[in-house]
C-alpha cells in the first residue's frame, strides 16, 4: 500500500492485515453504529412501503375475417398507431376520473392532494405495452400487446384491469365503427351530388338533341347521305317532269296535226304545205319545252349564275327565236281548181282523227295531273334539300357547345360510376366492420390476479441498507483514523521514532472510570438495539396487520 501523509507532514508507514484489524477493533462502535441505523431504516421503509400489485392482461389483434382483396377496408391507419390513440382516449382525465370515483381508488392521495395530481399519478400506474408479436399456448406466434394496472389493493388492480382492457376493446369497435360510417357518409353525400349534378347535365342533353334535332355533330353523316338521297330523288322526279314535259308535247304536237288535217280537208286547199309547216313548229314548241324543262331542272340545282344555266338560256333563246320565225312563214297558196269535196271516205277518216284528238286530249289531262304531282312533289323534295343543307352549314357552329356539354356529361358520367363503386366498397365495409368480421381487438389472457407484490422488494431493500450502512461506517472510522495522529502500537513506534523498543508499560486507568464507561457505552448500545428492534417489529407488524 502506498504511504499516505499526517497532517504534520510526516510520512505514514504502509499498513497491513493486523493494522487494519486493529482498525477495526479501535472503531467499532463507529462501523456498527450507522449499519444497525441503517438496517433499522431500511426495515422500516420496506415495511412500512405500501405493497404495489399489477395485474396484466392480454388482448390479441385479430386480422379480418373476410380478405381485404374482396371487401377493402374503409381504416387505413394501423393497428398500432389506432392503439395510440385510445390509449390516449382511455388515459384522459374524464375516464380516468371514472374509475377513480366507481371504483373507489387512492383515498389516501386524495386527502391530501388536489385531483389533477392524483389522476397524473394513476397515468404512471397505467402500462400499455407496444403492439409485438406473442407466443399464445397451443397457437403460433400472434399479434397482441399488454395492459397492466399496478395499485396496493390487488383486487381492485385486477378490476381495473379488467375494465382497462376491456374499454380498449369498446373502444375500437367505436372508432371503427364510427370512421366506416363517416368514410360512408362522406362518399354518399359526394355520390348524391354527383348524381345530381348527372341528372342535370342529362336534361340538358336531352333539351339540346330536341332542340336541335337534326343538327348535332354525330348526325352530320346521316345528314348528308339524306341529302345525296333526296339529290337523287330530286333528280328522278326532275327527269320524270321532262319525260312527262317530253310526252304532253308530242301529244299536243300529234293533236295540232290532227287538227291541221282536219282543218285542210275540210277546207280541200294548201294541205300540204299547212302539214309540213305544223309539223315543223310543233317540232320547234317540243325543243323549246325541253329546254325550258331542262333549264328548270339546271336551277334546282345551281344558281342562275352558274355558266351551265347561263349556256342553257341562250339555247333556249335561239329555240324560241326559230319557234317564232316558222310562226311568220305564210302557207303556200294552192288553185282553187284543185279543191274538191270530200267523198265518204274522208268524212270517215276525219271522225276518225277527231276521235284520236279526244284521246289525245284525255291523255293530255292525265299528263297535266302527272306534272302537278310531280311538281309538288319536286316542291316537297327542294324545301327538304334546303333544310338538310341548312343543318348540315349549321352542324359547325353548335358543335363547340355540344362537344363542352358531351364532355362535362362523361366526366360526370365517369365520376358517378367512380363514386358509385367505392360507395358500395365503402357500405359493404360498413357492414362488415357493424358484424364485427373486420379487423378487431380480442381479450386473450383476462386480467390476472397478482398473489404477490411486484413493489417494493423488501430484501433488495434491506440489503441496500445494510450495504449503505456498512459503507458509512467505514467511511466514518477511516476518516477519524486519518484525523487520529497517536502512536497505536510498537510498530508505529518503531517506523516514526527509529529508536529500538526496549520494553513496553501498559496503560494504567482508573477501574472506576473504566466500568462507568463500559456501563454507559453498553447502555447506548442497548439502547439503540432496544428501539430498533422496536422500530423494526413494530413496522414489521403494522405490514402484516394492515395486510391482513
Amino acid at each position: 500500500m502506498q504511504s499516505t501523509q499526517n497532517p504534520t507532514g510526516v510520512t505514514r508507514r504502509p499498513l497491513d492485515v493486523e493494522d487494519y484489524i486493529d482498525i477495526v477493533r479501535r472503531h467499532k462502535g463507529w462501523i456498527a453504529g450507522p449499519a444497525f441505523l441503517a438496517l433499522v431504516l431500511a426495515v422500516v421503509v420496506a415495511f412500512l412501503w405500501p405493497d404495489t400489485y399489477i395485474s396484466e392482461a392480454t388482448i390479441q389483434v385479430v386480422p379480418p375475417q373476410v380478405p381485404e382483396r374482396y371487401v377493402p377496408s374503409n381504416v387505413n391507419s394501423e393497428m398500432t398507431q389506432r392503439i395510440n390513440t385510445m390509449a390516449n382516449s382511455i388515459e384522459s382525465r374524464a375516464n380516468l376520473t371514472n374509475l377513480i370515483n366507481t371504483h373507489n381508488l387512492y383515498r389516501s392521495q386524495l386527502a391530501r392532494k388536489p385531483l389533477e395530481d392524483v389522476i397524473e399519478d394513476m397515468r404512471h400506474d397505467v402500462h400499455i405495452s407496444p403492439v409485438g408479436s406473442l407466443q399464445a399456448q397451443g397457437k403460433g406466434p400472434i399479434s397482441a400487446f399488454k395492459v397492466a394496472y399496478e395499485y396496493s389493493n390487488r383486487y381492485l388492480a385486477q378490476k381495473v384491469a379488467a375494465e382497462l382492457a376491456r374499454d380498449f376493446i369498446d373502444a375500437n369497435i367505436r372508432a371503427l365503427a364510427s370512421q366506416s360510417a363517416a368514410t360512408t357518409d362522406f362518399l354518399k353525400d359526394q355520390w348524391d351530388a354527383a348524381k345530381k349534378r348527372l341528372d342535370d347535365l342529362e336534361g340538358r342533353m336531352t333539351q339540346f338533341r330536341l332542340k336541335n334535332a337534326g343538327r348535332l355533330p354525330d348526325q352530320l353523316q346521316a345528314n348528308l347521305q339524306t341529302l345525296r338521297s333526296l339529290e337523287t330523288q330530286l333528280a328522278g322526279v326532275n327527269d320524270t317532269i321532262n319525260r312527262t314535259g317530253q310526252e304532253k308535247l308530242l301529244l299536243e304536237g300529234q293533236i295540232r296535226i290532227y287538227r291541221d288535217q282536219l282543218a285542210a280537208a275540210s277546207q280541200g286547199t294548201d294541205a300540204i304545205s299547212t302539214r309540213v309547216k305544223d309539223e315543223r313548229l310543233a317540232q320547234a314548241e317540243r325543243d323549246v319545252a325541253t329546254m325550258e324543262m331542262a333549264i328548270s331542272g339546271l336551277k334546282q340545282r345551281y344558281k342562275e349564275t352558274h355558266p351551265d344555266v347561263k349556256q342553257a338560256e341562250a339555247q333556249l333563246q335561239a329555240l324560241k327565236q326559230r319557234r317564232d320565225a316558222l310562226l311568220k312563214q305564210e302557207p303556200q297558196k294552192v288553185p282553187e281548181s284543185a279543191a274538191q269535196k270530200p267523198t265518204p271516205r274522208e268524212v270517215r277518216g276525219n271522225q276518225e282523227l277527231e276521235a284520236a284528238i279526244s284521246r289525245l286530249q284525255s291523255q293530255i289531262q292525265v299528263q297535266d295531273m302527272e306534272l302537278e304531282e310531280r311538281t309538288k312533289t319536286q316542291k316537297k323534295i327542294g324545301e327538304a334539300i334546303d333544310a338538310y343543307t341548312a343543318r348540315i352549314q349549321a352542324s359547325p357552329l353548335m358543335e363547340q357547345n355540344y362537344t363542352e356539354l358531351s364532355r362535362d356529361y362523361n366526366m360526370a358520367k365517369a365520376l358517378y360510376e367512380e363514386l358509385n363503386g367505392k360507395k358500395s366498397q365503402s357500405e359493404a365495409a360498413t357492414a362488415l366492420e357493424n358484424r364485427q368480421y373486420g379487423e378487431r381487438l380480442e381479450l386473450l389472457e383476462s386480467a390476472s390476479l397478482p398473489e404477490t407484490p411486484a413493489k417494493p422488494n423488501r430484501l433488495m431493500i434491506i440489503g441496500a441498507g445494510i450495504g449503505i450502512g456498512l459503507t458509512l461506517g467505514l467511511f466514518t472510522a477511516g476518516f477519524r483514523e486519518m484525523k487520529d495522529g497517536s502512536l497505536k502500537n510498537l510498530k508505529d513506534a518503531r517506523a516514526y521514532t527509529n529508536l529500538p523498543v526496549l520494553g513496553t508499560i501498559p496503560l494504567l486507568e482508573n477501574d472506576l472510570v473504566v466500568r462507568r464507561k463500559r456501563r454507559l457505552t453498553w447502555l447506548a448500545w442497548s439502547t439503540a438495539c432496544i428501539i430498533g428492534i422496536l422500530a423494526m417489529t413494530s413496522s414489521i407488524y403494522y405490514y402484516y396487520s394492515t395486510k391482513l
